[in-house]
């Protein structure tokens, strides 16, 4: 009589009976700790040095975003500033409007005056 392979026991088993690893969440498990590497670093982007945060959202999930180095809230979108390219951050910190708002109001007091 041969003898049995390692993995054969003798007796068929069902898949269902048996546990399972399954690549998608493998590859969950490894996007969480990535992420949270990612959180609890510090990261370097076109030459500064920037932390990152995460929010919970109200759907569910989270989602990450930058820490202004001037403010330290969180932000979504971090700007250089225009004459001094060694400072970064926010908006508000950097005294940046959209040029929509810029010229609101303009019209209305060109009416009012005339």
């Amino acid at each position: 009589m041969k003898p049995l392979p390692l993995n054969n026991l003798g007796k068929k088993y069902l898949v269902e009976e048996c546990p399972n690893l399954r690549i998608e969440k493998a590859i969950q498990s490894l996007r969480c700790s990535l992420k949270q590497a990612l959180i609890e670093a510090t990261v370097e982007i076109d030459g500064f040095i920037i932390k990152l945060t995460n929010k919970k959202l109200h759907h569910g999930g989270d989602r990450l975003w930058f820490i202004c180095p001037q403010c330290s809230l969180a932000v979504g979108v971090m700007y250089r500033h225009p004459i001094q390219t060694s400072l970064i951050g926010c908006r508000k910190c950097l005294y940046l409007e959209y040029r929509s708002r810029r010229y609101k109001g303009m019209i209305e007091n060109q009416i009012l005056s005339e």
